[in-house]
């Protein structure tokens, strides 16, 4: 019954993104009245609404872009806020979006030659789940079926991508790309003896070779400890960059979420998390509560604090001290990041909401490249985390 009436929804929705309707202008103040007046408390904006009903009045689902997982990742978190909401003008727009790219026999003019081009994969599980139509299943079967022969480290982690420049090479970032749409494609599809068991050791694999001492991740490693970045005895990259220790971080918990309690490499991939957890709140910046862009150099006059991975850090610290993976104490911790990234976000003299100090899609490289990176407003990576994150915490 449910996917007869989101199907006759979808069908009959008229998508009309270029004429949305921008955010209402605040009322003006009531008249003067004699007498006392009660004081109401202020209602909090509902700010995912308003970033995603700003976001669809910029792009069209054919203006939006390609198929990518930055897109992907704002897509996801309209979709968490489809869930809560059930405004029909979201799921259309996603579906708008996907079925540029997947035909009606299921075909997907993608290579899926590396992690990145999986991300949006999730929004093939998704559709499938709400249309029941088996074409986003068998879209979503070329990636799984991918893995297969996608290549790997000598213990077992997927490479960043199948080609020369990434070979040998695990990217903290890719252990969001691919990991989150494993576990909810085993769900859907009755595959999760399989995709519970891969995504579990791939973010064994990742944290084993890339968290250090300290309990943060540094960006990469390589195996083959060939590329110009790499350290020449650990193969590790120079530096904590914020946001490749986000994905890591909200990969781990969605992990953590799908995988059954007693999955053997569960208590590995929990002191990982707690080990990290522990070094996210020692370099969380105490005057903005958000994180540096390079993680543990927040005392350079040069670095600044990064929208997207602050999100990122926030909803995984909430999420884990709900769920008991963490302990409680970093709900707090939480509450401190999510109002550090709420000073970022604005409204324009447009009505639309404006969301700052995003870096822009990031290689590996050295303190001097991550800082330079540019500051974006409304870049796809922050309004995607932010909406992941708000839909976390919002109700806290």
């Amino acid at each position: 019954m449910r996917r007869r009436r989101l199907r006759t929804a979808l069908t009959g929705l008229v998508l009309a993104t270029t004429a949305l309707t921008a955010l209402p202008a605040a009322a003006p103040p009531p008249a003067a009245q004699a007498g006392p007046v009660t004081a109401r408390p202020a209602v909090a904006p509902d700010w995912s609404v308003a970033v995603v009903d700003s976001t669809m009045a910029r792009y069209t689902p054919t203006t939006i872009g390609g198929w990518s997982y930055p897109v992907g990742l704002y897509l996801y978190g309209q979709y968490l806020t489809y869930q809560r909401t059930h405004d029909a003008r979201y799921l259309a727009y996603i579906k708008s979006y996907v079925d540029r790219f997947v035909k009606s026999d299921g075909s997907i003019g993608q290579s899926f030659d590396s992690l990145d081009s999986m991300q949006a994969g999730r929004l093939l599980v998704i559709l499938h789940h709400e249309t029941g139509q088996d074409r986003y299943r068998k879209a979503a079967q070329k990636i799984r079926d991918r893995l297969t022969t996608f290549p790997r480290t000598s213990d077992g982690g997927f490479w960043h991508a199948d080609t020369a420049s990434r070979a040998h090479q695990l990217w903290a970032d890719g252990s969001y790309m691919v990991n989150p749409f494993l576990v909810e494609y085993g769900r859907e599809f009755g595959d999760s003896a399989y995709t519970d068991d891969e995504a579990a050791k791939q973010m064994s694999v990742y944290g084993s070779h890339l968290q250090v001492a300290n309990g943060l991740l540094r960006h990469a490693y390589d195996e083959s400890k060939s590329a110009s970045w790499a350290d020449p005895q650990t193969g590790l990259a120079p530096e904590h960059w914020c946001r490749a220790v986000g994905w890591y971080s909200m990969a781990m918990v969605d992990v953590l979420d799908a995988i059954p309690a007693n999955q053997p490499r569960r208590s590995q991939l929990l002191s990982i998390f707690r080990k990290l957890a522990a070094a996210l709140e020692k370099y969380q910046d105490p005057a903005t509560g958000r994180w540096f862009q390079v993680m543990d150099k927040g005392d350079r006059s040069d670095n600044w604090t990064e929208t997207s991975c602050s999100s990122m850090f926030t909803y995984a610290l909430s999420r884990g001290a709900q769920q008991g993976y963490l302990d409680p104490h970093y709900a707090a911790v939480a509450q401190r990041g999510y109002q550090g990234v709420l000073a970022r976000l604005s409204v324009g003299p447009d009505g639309r909401t404006d969301l700052a100090d995003i870096s822009v899609g990031t290689n590996v490289g050295d303190y001097a490249y991550y800082v330079g990176r540019t500051r974006a407003t409304n870049d796809f990576h922050g309004l995607g985390a932010f909406l992941i994150m708000n839909e976390q915490l919002r109700g806290d």
